[in-house]
């Protein structure tokens, strides 16, 4: 081949300026067609596809004890714990009726990055800008006073719906992993605890053994010297190397001062004891309903009135009892208060209608015209290749 036919197919391989425009000339009827075809299907599928979103704030009440529902680290746990939570109840096809979709939505992390938007008490530009001032504003800027949920449906009435049962899931969800937490630890506490009283009563009773038989030979002492009863000159610990000096009533009195001292401290186990047994018997009763509902707010009443039940059946005498009873009470009242009056909505959710007009539009006219100047291209391309070919 000639360096004379090189360059003539170089030529033929260059396109210029000239032929583009007299492909835009021949083709810019067909790209304008297919921009219209385009722009109407991406229109009409905004009208059939595009969805509604609706907003819901929750408000992040401060409460009695000047510190609000929700601080940073908490939101954070239940960013992460919530979606867990829902993929569970999706597996156990616990999931409210009509909203497996939500809840498939709900199980995703980034579905409470984008649609949970907490608000801040200083954002970052106003922390930067007071940064100077003083260390009081600090806790400011990590301060949520409000969540704001966003949520969509097909329609404006399903939009609601939706963030309403998404608010619902944050509330419920979020007493429910608390409760869980809570019953976790008390079971927790019912083997080490138990466990750990067990082995002090032990350990007591083999004190109290050597305690006594101390106290008798003290007395058997005292018996055979009655005349060592003198009154003591100084104070003396009676554990001391120098104690065995003392007079004998004084070190008698010592003696039975540590054997009442180890009944008091077994007495003290033992009702340990009987009050890890009425924690056993509140969690054989509760945590069969932790399995049955996800509903936290449910699940507390239900605990309340077990924890109610318990109460009318226990001795008045029982002061341990009591004191686990009203320790419960309290937590169970406080989870309750938090994610009810601790987070609640003082306006009603807005829906602000469809969005993305504009987009889904300019989407399907570029894409339609994208995709008629490839097939003419294709078409150029083609017709070229035969015409060379046929050469």
């Amino acid at each position: 081949m000639t360096n004379q036919d090189l360059g003539s197919m170089d030529q033929q391989d260059e396109i210029s300026l000239l032929d583009i425009v007299n492909f835009l000339q021949g083709a810019w009827k067909k790209l304008v067609i297919a921009a219209i075809v385009g722009a109407t299907l991406g229109l009409v599928g905004w009208f059939t596809l595009g969805s509604y979103s609706a907003e819901y704030v929750l408000l992040n009440n401060n409460n009695n004890n000047n510190s609000y529902t929700l601080d940073l680290v908490s939101w954070k746990m239940l960013q992460k714990s919530l979606p867990n939570l829902a993929d569970q109840i999706i597996d156990e096809n616990k999931a409210p009726q009509n909203q497996e979709r939500l809840y498939k939505m709900l199980a995703e992390d980034q579905w409470w990055q984008k649609n949970a938007v907490p608000s801040y008490a200083l954002s970052k530009a106003d922390a930067k800008d007071l940064a100077g001032i003083g260390k009081d504003l600090d806790g400011a800027a990590s301060t949520i006073l409000s969540i704001t949920l966003t949520a969509t449906g097909s329609t404006k009435e399903q939009s609601i719906d939706n963030v309403r049962s998404a608010s619902k899931f944050l509330r419920t969800g979020g007493a429910y992993l608390q409760l869980r937490s809570l019953l976790n630890g008390y079971e927790s506490q019912t083997i080490s605890a138990a466990a750990d009283a067990q082995q002090k009563i032990t350990a007591t009773q083999v004190e109290m053994g050597y305690q006594e038989e101390r106290a008798r030979q003290l007395e058997e002492l005292h018996k055979r010297f009655p005349g060592g009863s003198a009154p003591a000159q100084q104070v003396v610990d009676a554990k001391d190397s120098s104690a065995k000096y003392l007079p004998l009533t004084t070190q008698i009195i010592a003696a039975n001062n540590d054997i009442n001292a180890s009944k008091e401290a077994l007495e003290r186990q033992r009702k340990r004891l009987d009050q890890l047994t009425l924690v056993k018997t509140f969690l054989e009763q509760a945590i069969p309903l932790q399995g049955q509902t996800f509903d936290g707010l449910l699940l507390d009443k239900e605990l309340l009135e077990i924890e109610g039940a318990l109460r009318a059946k226990l001795n008045k005498d029982d002061s341990n009892g009591q004191a686990f009873l009203d320790d419960l009470h309290a937590q169970l009242l406080s989870i309750q208060v938090r994610y009810t009056k601790g987070l609640e909505a003082n306006t009603a959710p807005t829906s602000s209608g469809k969005k993305g007009m504009i987009k889904a539009t300019a989407g399907g006219l570029l894409a339609a015209f994208f995709l008629m100047l490839i097939v003419l291209l294709g078409q150029r391309v083609w017709v070229n290749v035969k015409s060379g070919g046929a050469k």
